[in-house]
C-alpha cells in the first residue's frame, strides 16, 4: 500500500497511517468490555452482582476522565503540534495497559482507568490531526475511512480477546493490548507528517487566551447532536443481550446471538462508511446530516416489535447503515465553523460531548431498562435522535452555513 502512496499528498498518507492505527488501537482496546467482569473476578470481586457494579464503575469512569481532561490536550495541540499529541495518546494507553496487567485489586485498576482517560485519548487527538489536514472537500470521505478502520478494530478485538484470553490468560491480555498502542505509536511516529507552525509567543496570556475559543451557535448545536447521538446509540447497548435473553428465553446460546447482533451494526458500518462519506462530500453534510439522524431515529422504533434475534440483527444491521455517516457530517461542520488556530482545542469539545454521551447513555440505558423494561430504550433513543434532527433543521440554517 506504502509504494502505492509513495506520489500521493501527504495529507493522504497521514490519513492511511491514523487508519491502521486507528485499527490497532481499536482492536486492543474493544477488548476490555469482555474481559473486564472475568478480569474483575481474577482479582478477587466473587459475588456477581459486585462484579457487575465494578464493571460498571471501571469502565465507565475513563469516559468521565476523558471528556475533562480533552480541552486541556486540545489547547496543547494548538500551541505545540497535533502529532505529539497523538504521540502522547498512544504511549500512555500503552503504559496504562500493561500497568493494568499487574493490577493487584480492583481498586488499583479503577484508578488506572481514571489515569487512562485523564492521558490517553487517542481518538479525541487523531480526529484534528487528520481534519486539520485535509482539503475540506474531501473531510467527508477522509472521516468515513477513519471510521473504517476503528470499526474494524472494534469487530475484531472481542475475538481475538477471547482467543488469546484462552492461550495465554486474561491478565496476559493487557499486555498485548499495551504491544497494540505501542505498534501504534511507533507507527504515527516513523510514518505521520505534520508541517505545525507555532503560534507567536504572547507575554502574558490569560488562562482563557490560553485555552478557551469563541463558542458559536453552530458550535453548541453540533457539540449538543454529538452528545445526543451517543447517548442514543450508547444507552441501547448495555441492554441488548438482556433483550436476547427476553425472546430466547430457553437459549443456550445468547451470548453467541449477542454477539452477532452487536457485530451486525459494524459491519454495516464498514460496508457504509466510504459511501456514506462521498455522501457527505458530494450532498453537503448540512443536508444530509438530518437525514441520517431521522433515518436513525425511525429504525429504533421498530427494535420494539421483534419477535426473535434475527429480526432484532436486521435492525440493527439498519441502523448501522443510518448512523455512520452522522459523525463525519458533524465533523465536517466543526471543520467548516472552525478558526484553524482553534483546531484542536473545537474538535476535543467535541469529544468531550460525545464521551459524556457515552457514559450517560450507558449509565441511563440500564436504569431505563430496569425501572420500566426494555423496550423503553428504544422509544427513548429515537426519540433523542428524532428531536435533535428537528433542533438541527430549526436552529442551523439560521446560525449560517
Amino acid at each position: 500500500m506504502w509504494r502505492c502512496l509513495r506520489n500521493a499528498p501527504v495529507w493522504q498518507k497521514n490519513l492511511w497511517a491514523c487508519a491502521i492505527v486507528a485499527f490497532i488501537v481499536s482492536a486492543g482496546m474493544s477488548q476490555l468490555a469482555p474481559l473486564l467482569p472475568l478480569y474483575i473476578h481474577e482479582l478477587g470481586i466473587e459475588d456477581l452482582a459486585e462484579v457487575a457494579e465494578w464493571s460498571g464503575i471501571a469502565y465507565g469512569c475513563n469516559f468521565v476522565t476523558l471528556a475533562l481532561i480533552s480541552p486541556l490536550w486540545g489547547a496543547l495541540a494548538d500551541a505545540y503540534g497535533r502529532k505529539p499529541m497523538v504521540l502522547r495518546a498512544t504511549l500512555w494507553l500503552s503504559v496504562c495497559m500493561c500497568l493494568m496487567g499487574m493490577a493487584q485489586n480492583v481498586y488499583q485498576l479503577t484508578g488506572l482507568r481514571f489515569i487512562q482517560g485523564a492521558l490517553s485519548g487517542f481518538q479525541g487527538a487523531v480526529i484534528p490531526l487528520v481534519m486539520a489536514q485535509t482539503p475540506e472537500e474531501r473531510s467527508g470521505w477522509a472521516m468515513s475511512i477513519l471510521v473504517t478502520g476503528q470499526v474494524s478494530g472494534a469487530l475484531v478485538g472481542p475475538l481475538l480477546g477471547g482467543w488469546i484470553s484462552q492461550l495465554a490468560g486474561i491478565r496476559e491480555n493487557f499486555f498485548i493490548m499495551g504491544a497494540c498502542a505501542l505498534a501504534g505509536f511507533l507507527i504515527l511516529f516513523f510514518f505521520v507528517r505534520e508541517d505545525f507552525t507555532r503560534p507567536e509567543k504572547r507575554e502574558r496570556q490569560s488562562w482563557k487566551e490560553r485555552y478557551a475559543f469563541p463558542v458559536s451557535r453552530p458550535l453548541i448545536l453540533l457539540f449538543l447532536t454529538t452528545f445526543a447521538v451517543q447517548f442514543a446509540l450508547m444507552s441501547i447497548a448495555p441492554v441488548i443481550t438482556v433483550y436476547v435473553k427476553h425472546l430466547v428465553p430457553e437459549s443456550e446460546h445468547v451470548a453467541l446471538l449477542a454477539g452477532g447482533i452487536f457485530a451486525a451494526t459494524g459491519l454495516a458500518s464498514i460496508l457504509a462508511a466510504t459511501s456514506a462519506g462521498r455522501c457527505v462530500d458530494r450532498q453537503g453534510a448540512c443536508r444530509v446530516l438530518p437525514v441520517f439522524l431521522i433515518c436513525a431515529g425511525l429504525i429504533c422504533i421498530p427494535h420494539v416489535f421483534v419477535r426473535n434475534p434475527w429480526e432484532l440483527g436486521v435492525l440493527r444491521f439498519l441502523l448501522g447503515l443510518a448512523s455512520v455517516g452522522i459523525l463525519p457530517a458533524i465533523n465536517c461542520l466543526l471543520k467548516r465553523h472552525t478558526p484553524p488556530e482553534y483546531f484542536s482545542r473545537v474538535f476535543s469539545a467535541n469529544f468531550s460531548h460525545q464521551s459524556l454521551g457515552i457514559f450517560v447513555g450507558s449509565l441511563l440505558g440500564g436504569h431505563v431498562a430496569s425501572w420500566f423494561g426494555v423496550e423503553y430504550v428504544f422509544y427513548l433513543s429515537a426519540l433523542m435522535l428524532l428531536l435533535n434532527a428537528c433542533v438541527f433543521l430549526l436552529l442551523f440554517p439560521r446560525a449560517g452555513r
